[in-house]
């Protein structure tokens, strides 16, 4: 038994100290990137906020409209392989070659998956490799097996994982990208079912140094519910952040509505009857979940197994319409990011930022009103 007595520290931890800026408007900020990798041979220019391989999240239609600002969607796994393969069904998104650069295949680390890579590395030159415990040594051989079988032709993202040291095993076996966070998510319960985790600001912050450092580059995967916070990961180090909950339920995600009656705790008075009556509103809702949960486990394998527990809530987001709204917010809130600490591009993020400790992060008395 060990104890680290250094404190951990998450998004809301900290905020951004201003600087002086020569910038003159939010329009000078550069959102994209360019990237290379330590296996890949491939080089992307892209801007790097990923739409998470969750239900809900990661489809086709969010790719879509993230494409026209040249970001990035892993899809879900509920896709088939005569889906993934029809390419022309979507050839919206491909027209300018989009796809090389926007879309990741999501696998799992099954024989089934080896075989779906094989089938369709070609048409996807970004593979995520994706499973909550990146730290089993079964794992990081299927990651070194995936690159054997990829070559220099893919891109491979590999995780999750938490910690420097599993970051560097990673890479050190194939992968070009570690994605990073365990817990952190909105639907995600694993800290509260497992006890196991790691603040995500310091992940971030110790995981981009090791993977850094190897020519590697990480995705800050969870914890965002805020730009702030997106960019908070992209000043920490993060190359990459993944988004689930700040994207979810939307048109483009996909699932029927559900509707709740909801109380507005207000009343009208009837003059027939000289009576109040409740308010009560129709509300849209969507289903999130997470991927590691009872819901997810039985869409995608046939039920939860008797040795497992789930790790993920089911939950009901309001409904927030197209997603194209909330992608201008996430991104006008980066720019301002920018122009507060003096950074021309969203590379230079991490070089200018400097954190400061907080007890509060901000006046919450008109939260919910």
């Amino acid at each position: 038994m060990h104890i680290e007595s250094d404190t951990k520290l998450d998004y809301s931890d900290v905020l951004l100290r201003p600087k002086r800026s020569t910038l003159e408007s939010r329009k000078e900020v550069k959102l994209t990137r360019e990237f290379r990798f330590p296996h890949s041979q491939r080089v992307i220019d892209v801007l790097p906020i990923i739409a998470a391989n969750m239900d809900g999240v990661g489809t086709f239609d969010m790719a879509k409209v993230l494409a026209k600002d040249n970001m990035m969607v892993a899809l879900n796994k509920s896709y088939t392989v005569d889906q993934l393969t029809n390419l022309h069904l979507h050839a919206d998104i491909y027209d300018k070659d989009r796809m090389k650069e926007s879309l990741c295949l999501t696998v799992g680390m099954q024989e089934a998956d080896y075989n779906k890579v094989s089938l369709l590395k070609h048409k996807y030159p970004i593979i995520c490799i994706d499973t909550p415990n990146g730290y089993m040594e079964k794992y990081v051989q299927f990651v070194k097996s995936i690159r054997e079988l990829c070559g220099v032709d893919n891109i491979i993202i590999a995780g999750n994982v938490v910690t420097a040291d599993q970051t560097q095993e990673l890479i050190l076996n194939g992968a070009d990208v570690v994605k990073v966070g365990i817990g952190p998510g909105s639907v995600c319960t694993t800290r509260i079912v497992t006890g196991v985790g790691y603040p995500q600001l310091s992940t971030v912050m110790e995981c981009a140094d090791a993977a850094h450092g190897l020519g590697g580059h990480i995705v800050a995967d969870g914890g965002c519910v805020s730009p702030g916070d997106v960019a908070k990961a992209f000043a920490a180090g993060a190359d990459f952040v993944m988004l689930g909950g700040m994207l979810a339920g939307h048109d483009e995600g996909g699932g029927e509505p559900v509707y709740k009656y909801v109380h507005k705790n207000e009343y009208y008075f009837v003059k027939d009857d000289e009576s109040y009556k409740p308010v009560i509103d129709k509300v849209e809702y969507r289903q999130f979940y997470g991927m590691s949960s009872d819901k997810a486990n039985k869409k995608h394998s046939g039920g939860l197994k008797n040795y497992r527990a789930s790790e993920g809530r089911d939950i009901l987001v309001p409904y927030r319409g197209p997603v194209a709204d909330t992608i201008q917010y996430i991104l006008g809130g980066i720019r301002s990011t920018c122009t507060y600490i003096g950074a021309r591009q969203i590379k230079d993020l991490t070089k200018c930022a400097t954190f400061v400790k907080v007890n509060n992060q901000y006046n919450r008395v008109y939260e919910n009103a």
